[in-house]
């Protein structure tokens, strides 16, 4: 396994300039379960992030809960709460998201940053945006799920020349973890 993060340098040594691992797919596909998996994968390395979970209720989704790397929970978005921002029948909870942001303190990580998700929720909050970019021009080992579909900011990453895009299916869901790790240690060597 993956021992150091020293001298992390992305694939250039390797002539590429990759230094970003993305995931993306169809909603529930395994995006978030797989993120979890490469988390406990890469959990010596001391990973910053966080991944979401949907809250249910009798059964019935309700919203969407994010849980940090270390455990820290906020909300970000639920059907019965008020805000002027929405995503489908979902409010969003953008000063609650914001402040989860500040407590996990993705801009002050120095090694790998995981992250569920660059989606339309969380790409509603400026803050969010920014500290997006940020990371991911950062010398820091970013991987992160993506919105399949989307526009703006998600289509400004998933354009950028120093990412990997990997598309999660049913019919790779399984050798997809391999893969990425194997991108991983090729980035960490």
């Amino acid at each position: 396994m993956i021992k150091s993060l020293e001298g992390f340098k992305g694939m250039e040594s390797m002539g590429l300039k990759i230094k970003n691992i993305l995931i993306t797919g169809a909603p529930g596909i395994g995006k978030t379960t797989l993120i979890k998996k490469l988390y406990e994968e890469l959990r010596d390395f001391h990973p910053v992030g966080f991944y979401t979970a949907e809250i249910r209720e009798k059964g019935i989704r309700k919203g969407f809960e994010l849980i940090s790397l270390d455990g820290k929970r906020g909300l970000l978005s639920h059907a019965d709460i008020k805000s002027s921002f929405k995503v489908g029948r979902y409010s969003v909870d953008i000063d609650g998201f914001e402040g989860f942001l500040d407590s996990i303190k993705l801009e002050h990580a120095s090694g790998i940053v995981i992250i569920d998700e660059i989606g339309k929720m969380e790409c509603l909050s400026q803050r969010f945006r920014t500290l997006i970019r940020g990371i991911l021009n950062s010398q820091r080992l970013v991987i992160a799920t993506i919105a399949l579909k989307g526009s703006g900011i998600i289509v400004e990453i998933k354009r950028r020349d120093d990412i990997r895009l990997f598309e999660m299916t049913k019919s790779n869901r399984e050798p997809l973890l391999s893969g990425i790790l194997k991108d991983v240690k090729r980035l960490l060597w």
